[in-house]
Parts: structure tokens; C-alpha cells; sequence
């Protein structure tokens, strides 16, 4: 059988989320960039115990253009941090419109400046120009306030520096790696498939009940 990735080579590795078999060049060159890769895949935990020398120097530069926009961050912001970037991920726009680096931007600061004012004691709902980015503000701040509930307090006080995060790695990504209008959303991406350590911490964050110390 053919890969029907390459159509070149021999179908000899089987894929779990293709549902087919395709070649280990191909698995090992598109593994979580073209193939998105469930957490159970073996050839991907062996690759994660072992990276090949090219999968590692994309993880470290990942991580040294993330790097400074989170650094300040504490524990816990840093949790709330990958758990927004997760819900960023699974976002999909309506209709034929799609998600670009500027959406996030908008979206993380609007959110910022509005929480701001609300610690405040002022009321600002300000909304960003594209309709994407609205539609995305929604979806977080819903998600914002159920984690709130869930906790049995607000978070918005605690969440502007990461969304201030979100929104200077949105902006600053493309532009400094040259890599077009979903560089820190593609960036975001590899991160979040890479390294299930924060996403899953900040899952247990958010489902943890109000009395759990991770939420006092």
C-alpha cells in the first residue's frame, strides 16, 4: 500500500488519527503539524521521549518566542494562560470567515481593558472592530465567568496580565518570525499538542471544587 500522505513511499505505520496507514517519513515530518495526533498515539510518546533533533529545536524555539511574554506570569496565571489558549484553539468561526494572529489580539485585549475598568469600579464594554474577535471575546468571558463559578470567586482581577499576554503574543509573533497572520495561533498550536502538562493542570484547575487550595 502507498502512503496517501506522500503517495510516494510504503504505508508501513499505522495511524490512529487518520484511521490508515502511512509512511514513518510522513508520520515523523507532519506528526502535529498537518496530522493532528491523539494523546494515545505510541509513535507519538515515543517521539515525545525521544525527539528527533529537528522536533526539538522547533520546541525550543517555540518556547523562546513564547518566552517573554509569560514570563511574569505566576503559577497559576500560567495555567489560566493554556487554558484560554486552549479554548482559542477550539474555536472556529461561523460561516467562511477563519481565525487570524489580530482576532486573538483584539479579543484578549478588549477583554483586558474591560476587566480593568470593571476592578475599577467602572463599567467599559469595549468591543473589538472585527466581528471574529467579538464572537471570540464572548466565548472567553462566558467561559471566564463559568470558571469563576466554579471557583466560587471572579478571576477577572487575576486574568488581565494573561490576556495582556495572549494579546502581546498575538500581536508581536507573526510580524517577528516572519510566519504570516496565524504565526502565535499555529505556534499556540504545536504547544498545546506538544505539552499536555499545562493544559491538563489547568483542566483540574477549572474543575476543581471552590474549597481545593489551587482556587483559594
Amino acid at each position: 500500500m502507498t502512503c496517501p500522505q506522500c503517495g510516494q513511499r510504503k504505508a508501513r505505520r499505522a495511524c490512529p488519527a487518520l484511521a490508515t496507514s502511512i509512511c514513518s517519513t510522513c508520520c515523523g515530518t507532519k506528526r502535529l503539524v498537518e496530522i493532528r495526533c491523539p494523546g494515545d498515539c505510541p509513535h507519538l510518546a515515543t517521539a515525545r521521549e525521544h525527539p528527533a533533533a529537528v522536533v526539538k529545536k522547533q520546541q525550543d524555539q517555540d518556547v523562546a518566542v513564547l518566552l517573554p511574554t509569560i514570563n511574569r506570569l505566576t503559577e497559576r496565571q500560567y495555567q489560566l494562560f493554556f487554558l484560554l489558549q486552549s479554548l482559542i484553539a477550539s474555536y472556529r468561526p461561523e460561516g467562511f470567515a477563519r481565525l487570524i494572529d489580530s482576532d486573538v489580539a483584539e479579543a484578549a485585549g478588549s477583554l483586558a481593558t474591560t476587566f480593568a475598568a470593571e476592578v475599577k469600579g467602572v463599567v467599559i464594554e469595549q468591543a473589538p472592530e472585527s466581528t471574529v474577535a467579538c464572537q471570540l471575546l464572548f466565548n472567553m468571558r462566558t467561559f471566564i465567568e463559568e470558571l469563576g463559578r466554579k471557583a466560587g470567586r471572579p478571576f477577572s482581577e487575576e486574568l488581565i496580565p494573561v490576556l495582556r499576554s495572549i494579546e502581546t503574543g498575538a500581536r508581536e509573533t507573526g510580524p517577528a518570525t516572519g510566519t504570516g497572520d496565524t504565526g502565535y495561533l499555529t505556534l499556540m498550536e504545536r504547544l498545546l499538542l506538544q505539552t499536555s502538562g499545562p493544559a491538563a493542570d489547568a483542566q483540574t484547575m477549572a474543575d476543581a471544587p471552590p474549597e481545593d487550595p489551587i482556587t483559594a
